[in-house]
């Protein structure tokens, strides 16, 4: 993940939350799910930026979607726990895997401080934008 793509995708998630009307924390992190960019609206709940961080590491770490994730992570799903794995995931939607035009896992964006439905369409504007 480069810093300019993930600088133009963060931009365009902070246009789309402004559209909203909302506040969020987005993350945006490499394959190995380490931070390269990062922007905390004012406003936002304090407890959204480790939220964030944990669904994009998620979405980077597992190649797949944090709400994907919650599907295997939950009771009765085929990995219970696997959220407490990798110093904690998070197993709800807000995550999104980054890939680059090959299909290829660069990193994972989380959003936190909206509804779901809005953390995890900010998000796919925001993966849309890499584009």
């Amino acid at each position: 993940m480069q810093l300019s793509s993930a600088t133009h995708m963060l931009a365009a998630a902070r246009a789309e939350a402004e559209r909203l009307g909302v506040v969020v924390c987005v993350s945006i992190v490499d394959a190995a799910g380490y931070p390269v960019v990062f922007l905390r609206m004012d406003g936002v709940a304090l407890g959204c930026i480790d939220v964030c961080h944990k669904k994009a590491r998620t979405a980077a770490l597992f190649h797949m979607d944090s709400a994907a994730f919650g599907q295997v992570a939950c009771p009765g799903g085929g990995a219970y726990s696997l959220e407490q794995t990798n110093g904690g995931m998070t197993s709800f939607g807000g995550g999104l895997v980054i890939r680059d035009a090959g299909g290829v896992v660069i990193g994972g964006i989380g959003v936190s401080g909206a509804r779901t439905e809005d953390d995890i369409a900010i998000g796919r504007v925001a993966v849309a934008a890499l584009s």
